[in-house]
């Protein structure tokens, strides 16, 4: 019997903001030679890294964390610092007056440090302790927890955060990992996703079918707020014409047994 491959701690962010009618959430398109999740739709994130654990243990480089484990500061850290290098949107404050920094200084640090972190050739660390910046750990809202399921070749143990997007902070792709970036409706993605205009993960599907239930960010954070995560790792079986996937019930996505084309 093959032996399951371990699951990488991961994290992700839906950025939210108030559209005309709905609620507006961030999205990237993957470029197509990425590995994972080629050419789909998603939200910023990635993997938990060692620079990210020692942030963890600078204590005077985020606030609002005091209350979180060690592993919970790891997983907010990656959030923050993989939605910075992917889209330029920085959630941090200033070290000095403990407010967010705006749009013209995010855009600043952007520019002036965003390739060479894409290019690990400066540490996050770094561009927080030189920029005088703290995270903004208690900005981020916990949404849902999805682990990959077992006999995939590549896992990841992701937790999900919805956020409120700074004041005019936009948001672009690097053009590295990411090759188009938008907002748009969690209405409008599922959509797009049935119709096939765009290619939309399983999770990815899910959680935005539930925040289009939410029609305004205050109302999508008060409500992820008083959550209960469960836990979703699908049980994953094949039928004649694609895949099936079993969730918790529990977990808040209005089933359990969900078919899935191969497609998709």
């Amino acid at each position: 019997m093959p032996e399951t491959a371990a699951s990488r701690p991961a994290s992700t962010i839906l950025l939210l903001r108030d559209g005309a009618n709905e609620v507006e959430v961030f999205m990237m398109v993957r470029h197509h030679q990425i590995e994972f999740n080629s050419g789909a739709l998603v939200f910023p994130g990635g993997s938990v890294d060692a620079g990210d654990k020692e942030i963890v243990a600078r204590s005077d480089l985020y606030s609002g964390g005091e209350a979180l484990s060690e592993a919970e500061r790891g997983f907010r850290i990656a959030a923050i610092r993989e939605t910075f290098e992917e889209s330029g949107i920085l959630l941090a404050r200033s070290k000095g007056t403990g407010t967010p920094i705006d749009a013209r200084r995010a855009g600043e640090i952007a520019d002036a440090h965003r390739v060479a972190l894409n290019e690990h050739k400066i540490s996050f660390l770094t561009i927080l302790a030189d920029n005088g910046l703290q995270l903004a750990l208690d900005t981020l809202v916990p949404y849902a927890h999805w682990i990959t399921p077992e006999g995939m070749p590549k896992r990841f143990d992701t937790w999900f955060f919805l956020a409120a997007a700074p004041p005019d902070q936009l948001g672009a792709h690097d053009g590295r990992e990411s090759t188009d970036s938008i907002w748009l409706s969690a209405r409008e993605a599922v959509e797009g996703g049935d119709s096939g205009r765009f290619k939309l993960p399983f999770p990815t599907t899910r959680n935005l079918i539930r925040l289009a239930k939410q029609p305004t960010v205050k109302s999508a954070l008060d409500h992820a707020s008083g959550m209960s995560i469960v836990t979703v790792m699908p049980v994953m079986t094949k039928t004649e014409t694609g895949r099936q996937l079993r969730i918790p019930r529990e977990a808040g996505y209005d089933g359990e047994v969900f078919e899935v084309s191969q497609a998709g």
